[in-house]
């Protein structure tokens, strides 16, 4: 079984940048892929990122590429995601989740955190 915990979440200006992360418990993530997605109200899941545990290959929606940054550290199984130049239209709960396998442009997981909460005032 795979825990994921997502924090660092929280209310930032247009134009500013937020780090969120995922911790991930209960197993060993060598070939796993951990995924960020995002929800607003009224709105469908997005498939904004995500990274391969064991070669770092990594996966970006168009509306956030040049914007985010997905990484691992691997001693701290941890998966941040920085998002810089935020804009209104970022604003949703950020879920984290996780599956097996390699392929990073996958969208269908296995494992779910519980979310954050972020959000862009214009």
């Amino acid at each position: 079984q795979v825990q994921l915990v997502e924090s660092g979440g929280g209310l930032v200006q247009a134009g500013g940048s937020l780090r969120i992360s995922c911790a991930a418990s209960g197993r060993t993530f060598s070939r796993y892929v951990v995924g960020w997605f995002r929800q607003a109200p009224g709105k469908e899941r997005e498939y904004v990122a995500a990274i391969s545990w064991r070669g770092g290959s990594t996966y970006y929606a168009e509306s956030v590429k040049g914007r985010f940054t997905i990484s691992r550290d691997k001693d701290k199984n941890t998966v941040y995601l920085q998002m810089n130049s935020l804009k209104p239209e970022d604003t949703a709960v950020y879920y984290c989740a996780a599956r097996s396998g390699t392929a990073t442009f996958i969208d269908e997981y296995d494992y779910w955190g519980q979310g954050t909460q972020v959000t862009v005032s214009s």
